[in-house]
């Protein structure tokens, strides 16, 4: 059973959750997502929406196909490595936010944040939410397409890569992953500007 909430507001406005997936990794991008559900969405019982973290690759791939069919809106954004390396992973991150909203075919009037940061590029209404998405719907399930669009996508690099393990840790700093750095160096996806041994 779906415990969070519908929406942030009673005034009835086209509010859009957004999150981001893969901040704390040390390869590949960091990928956000910005979701607008129907206020009065209705979520099945077979279907989870929490925060992605807490729940399984099959719920969220379920979960995630779920969403896609019946929001109003959802785009993605990926910041790449150079991005980050040069800007930081905070403001790489603040950016994506920025263009995940820019690419959403409704405009939103109330942007809701995961976490305490927002650079509005506009007036629009936005609030920043500690555990945003494990309080409200469309950061839940913002959190869920960001963290499966960009799973896929470091799945995909690992059949280029396969000595750093990023079909099942995805880049972030596992043992497996980190191993494999000091035994063949860091590759092009790698964020230089981390710790990565």
């Amino acid at each position: 059973m779906n415990s969070l909430k519908n929406t942030f507001s009673d005034r009835d406005l086209v509010e859009a959750g957004v999150d981001e997936a893969g901040r704390g990794c040390l390869a590949g991008p960091v990928c956000v997502a910005a979701v607008i559900l129907p206020n009065d969405i209705d979520v099945p019982p077979t279907i989870k929406i929490r925060d992605s973290k807490k729940m399984t690759a099959l719920q969220r791939t379920k979960s995630a196909e779920w969403i896609k069919t019946n929001c109003l809106a959802y785009s993605t954004y990926m910041v790449e490595v150079d991005i980050i390396d040069r800007v930081n992973i905070l403001q790489a991150s603040l950016w994506g936010m920025t263009q995940a909203v820019a690419r959403l075919d409704i405009q939103p009037e109330l942007i809701l944040i995961d976490g305490p940061h927002y650079h509005p590029p506009d007036d629009t209404e936005y609030h920043c939410i500690i555990k945003g998405d494990g309080t409200y719907l469309s950061i839940a399930a913002a959190s869920i397409i960001a963290k499966t669009t960009r799973d896929e996508y470091m799945t995909n690099l690992h059949n280029d890569f396969p000595e750093y393990g990023w079909d099942k840790n995805k880049a972030y700093g596992t043992k497996k992953h980190r191993e494999g750095i000091r035994e063949h160096g860091p590759c092009l996806h790698h964020r230089k500007s981390f710790k990565l041994t």
